[in-house]
């Protein structure tokens, strides 16, 4: 009898990992969905308005917006705090810039994946010599985040390849790419996409090799999340998702050109020894306007470099390189005079924007604007009109940035009122202008 018993008990008391898994079920409609995440530039941040933002952000907020679910965002300032926070329990999603790694995916339940990235050995371009390849890591001082992914490549490398040594560090992986750039520390690792957005600030950071590729951000659930994951799995797949990832990647990355070392130390430099000169003017005009100042700070540095003598073989001339008929119209007498320039630039950038439909949402509305500034409001105009005919969206900078090239081809340019125009200009023009947007926005207060 007591044999029974004891092996009624066994049979009854799976000790399985899987057994021990409990099924959740997903937050109702109307409810929240508690989502684990990091701070920084490609998970989640606050923007110049104070208001969050960020491709995590943005991807995890119209996922739920699909479901019926508020967000409840736990906001952790590191990789290890982040899945500190999924083991728990404590939230029902991570979405923080994490790869996809077959040893998370025996700790916790896999979500959907929605980047591709590279790790790349970043170290500063004036270290001697720089690894190459992996048998120069021999030797070189690598420090980089706790519990990434990083630390586990290497850690399979240090293996096969004698020499490799690597330090984990709490701070994030940004943290660490700075103190690389102040060289304080010889080398680190990161992911392809935080290296492009970082590296703009600190031009010195050089990408030595690249250390792995094929590798895939995505969101992890903890375990018993099954239901939950699918269902994430099923919208991102969805052309709803997949529509998400490509606003994502035009709104953060894809406007980041070609890196330029010598053009973004010049605006490093610059931001300390011009704009200090012309910062309070940059304020003032966005008292007068409403329209910010660090992006008057950055249209004014695409258009002069803060050279208030500047002047082009066109006749455009000053700080905000007005012409002589757009000075004229704004009352600007003189456009070497940085205040009236700054002031003129900006009002007259306020009327392109003010003179397009009300209905044209934030930021395409601003990058119109900045466009017609470069390029006439006419060819503008001529451009929303062609984006109709072609099926296009006119009130969306993504369509339009493909249209208003056209304003440049023989097949397209003589049916419109304007005519001919170099329309790729104010594509690069407003490109260039969110490039250093990124940069300059973090010195303004």
């Amino acid at each position: 009898m007591m044999l029974l018993i004891v092996s009624m008990l066994v049979a009854g008391c799976d000790t399985s990992e899987e057994a021990a898994v409990v099924p959740l079920d997903p937050p109702a409609e109307g409810d929240s969905l508690k989502v684990a995440t990091r701070n920084g530039p490609t998970t989640y941040y606050l923007d110049r308005d104070e208001l969050p933002a960020g491709p995590e952000h943005d991807l995890i907020n119209r996922f739920a917006a699909a479901h019926g679910w508020d967000v409840e965002w736990r906001l952790h300032e590191s990789t290890a705090e982040v899945l500190a926070s999924l083991e728990s329990g404590e939230v029902q999603l991570a979405a923080a810039g994490l790869t996809h790694l077959p040893s998370r995916d025996e700790r916790f339940q896999r979500g959907p994946a929605h980047t591709d990235i590279i790790e790349q050995v970043v170290c500063h371009r004036e270290m001697r010599p720089l690894p190459r390849q992996l048998e120069d890591m021999k030797g070189v001082e690598i420090v980089v985040t706790a519990d990434s992914s990083y630390a586990e490549k290497l850690a399979t490398l240090a293996n096969d390849h004698t020499g490799i040594d690597f330090r984990e560090d709490p701070r994030a992986t940004e943290i660490l790419l700075t103190a690389v750039a102040d060289q304080e520390l010889e080398c680190t690792i990161a992911d392809s996409t935080i290296v492009q957005v970082v590296r703009r600030h600190f031009p010195h950071l050089e990408i030595a090799m690249n250390l792995a590729s094929g590798d895939q951000l995505g969101w992890y659930l903890p375990r018993g999340h099954g239901a939950l994951a699918e269902m994430s799995r099923q919208w991102m797949q969805s052309p709803e998702g997949q529509d998400a990832i490509e606003t994502v990647e035009a709104r953060y990355y894809a406007y980041i050109g070609e890196f330029d070392f010598v053009d973004l130390r010049a605006l490093n430099r610059r931001i300390d020894d011009r704009l200090p000169r012309f910062l309070e003017l940059f304020h003032q005009a966005e008292q007068a306007t409403g329209l910010p100042a660090d992006l008057l700070a950055s249209q004014a540095y695409q258009e002069s470099h803060w050279d208030p003598e500047a002047v082009s073989p066109t006749g455009v001339r000053g700080i905000m390189m007005l012409t002589q008929n757009t000075a004229e119209s704004l009352g600007v007498t003189n456009r070497l005079d940085p205040a009236a320039s700054i002031d003129g630039g900006a009002r007259y950038l306020a009327d392109r924007h003010q003179r397009l439909p009300d209905d044209i949402p934030e930021p395409d509305r601003t990058y119109l604007a900045l466009a017609s500034y470069n390029i006439g409001r006419g060819h503008v105009l001529d451009a929303r009109e062609l984006a109709r005919e072609l099926g296009k969206n006119p009130d969306a900078w993504e369509d339009m940035k493909e249209v208003l090239p056209l304003k440049a081809d023989e097949r397209y340019y003589p049916q419109t009122r304007y005519g001919y125009a170099r329309g790729f200009e104010p594509v690069h023009y407003v490109q260039r202008i969110r490039n250093y947007l990124d940069v300059i926005s973090a010195s303004i207060d």
